[in-house]
């Protein structure tokens, strides 16, 4: 019955659906994890257990700051500035990475495409640009500005918070590979920059009136938060919460405007699979499976070949499950940093390998621009492969220094 369960439910994960039912990914994962309950497979007691706390509260937390700055139009001034900057559509490009990057390395990545990407396409079609270039950069230089923090996306604080990793330390780790990222994306699309689209309407959208208080009130509690993160010992999660807490006290913005900017799809997915994994674990499949692998000439807790899952089950079942899957093997000790860069920058190489990747698409086709997976490939693979071989390079050095 578990192993049935968690194949189902991680074959949705895979299609994003079941067959001829209108599930999504947290609703399969939370109906995998109910089966399990009714079944009596998982006590609702281990279920409470299964379930991570602590990371769910960073989770939370880190999402209510991300919120203050959509609900206070700071994304949507930045990105209105940005597209209306009178420089070249090469230097617009790399603004629009450089952004992008940065604010998904401090804040949410997906918040951030949500925000970003249909007042990019409004602007760069009012420029008479190709938006194309410019949306695929803000897709995959979230992912890879993402990667330099432990708060950059879901996945990156599971691992900060199960592998209990140092903020400071795991900066050494994922700056590096990031910044670098961040530059081989600009090289690879700037010769598309400058491309003219045809006769297009242009789309009018409706984003947040900027409230200067409000951004400023976000920017002093995020330095807070981050100082805290890097000076103190304090849990997290609570420094999180305690953040979070903050931007709801508001004599201006209603508790309700803040609370609807959270993905309470997203956290409904990590409940279920943290018990859909959790059930798998005490029954002794996993021990079983990473026995196997090592016999099979494939140990998982080697760097090396936890990179290599990493990569290939984060384009499978998406980078959040795969990352689930595979911290049972994460035991060396740059098995976090590994696990991270990974997972995250394997992100762009198709569109369903990440969140961000299916937001701007999902976002641009509404603004009237339709990115096909080909057009995305033919970024998202080869500025992969060319992150992934620099991610790996420097964890190489970094372990043999």
């Amino acid at each position: 019955m578990v192993i049935t369960i968690f194949v189902i439910v991680y074959v949705g994960m895979v299609r994003g659906r079941l067959p001829g039912l209108a599930l999504d990914r947290p609703a399969i994962a939370l109906l995998g994890a109910v089966a399990l309950l009714v079944t009596r497979r998982v006590s609702l007691d281990e279920a409470l257990v299964a379930v991570d706390v602590p990371t769910l509260g960073l989770l939370f937390g880190l999402m209510l700051v991300s919120g203050q700055f959509r609900v206070a139009g700071a994304y949507s001034a930045v990105t209105r500035y940005i597209a209306a900057w009178p420089a070249h559509p090469q230097w617009l490009l790399a603004a629009v990475i450089l952004v992008c990057g940065l604010l998904s390395a401090l804040l949410a990545n997906d918040i951030v495409c949500l925000a970003v990407t249909p007042l990019l396409a409004e602007g760069t079609l009012r420029r008479g640009l190709d938006p194309k270039p410019h949306l695929l950069a803000v897709a995959c230089a979230s992912n890879i500005g993402s990667a330099a923090t432990l708060i950059g996306n879901p996945q990156n604080m599971l691992i900060g918070q199960r592998l209990h990793l140092s903020f400071l330390g795991y900066l050494g780790d994922g700056v590096l590979p990031a910044a670098v990222g961040l530059l081989l994306l600009w090289l690879w699309l700037r010769r598309r920059a400058d491309r003219r689209t045809q006769d297009q309407s242009v789309p009018s959208v409706d984003a947040p009136a900027f409230d200067a208080g409000q951004a400023v009130k976000g920017i002093v509690v995020l330095a807070a938060l981050l100082l805290a993160f890097l000076c103190t010992a304090w849990p997290r999660e609570l420094i999180a919460l305690a953040a979070g807490g903050v931007m709801l006290v508001s004599r201006r913005v209603s508790s309700r405007r803040l609370l609807r900017t959270v993905d309470w799809r997203l956290l409904l997915l990590f409940i279920g699979l943290f018990v859909v994994n959790h059930a798998l674990a005490a029954a002794g499949y996993v021990a079983r499976a990473l026995e196997g692998s090592a016999a099979a000439g494939i140990p998982l807790a080697h760097p090396p070949a936890l990179f290599a899952a990493a990569v290939v089950l984060s384009n499978l079942v998406s980078n959040v499950p795969a990352v689930m899957l595979l911290l049972p093997a994460a035991t060396h000790p740059s098995a976090g940093a590994v696990l991270a860069l990974a997972s995250t920058l394997a992100g762009n190489l198709f569109i369903v390998g990440s969140i961000a990747n299916i937001i701007v698409v999902d976002q641009a086709r509404r603004a009237g621009v339709n990115i096909s997976w080909r057009e995305h490939a033919r970024v998202g693979v080869p500025v992969t492969l060319m992150t992934l071989v620099g991610a790996a390079g420097w964890l190489w050095w970094r372990v043999q220094g």
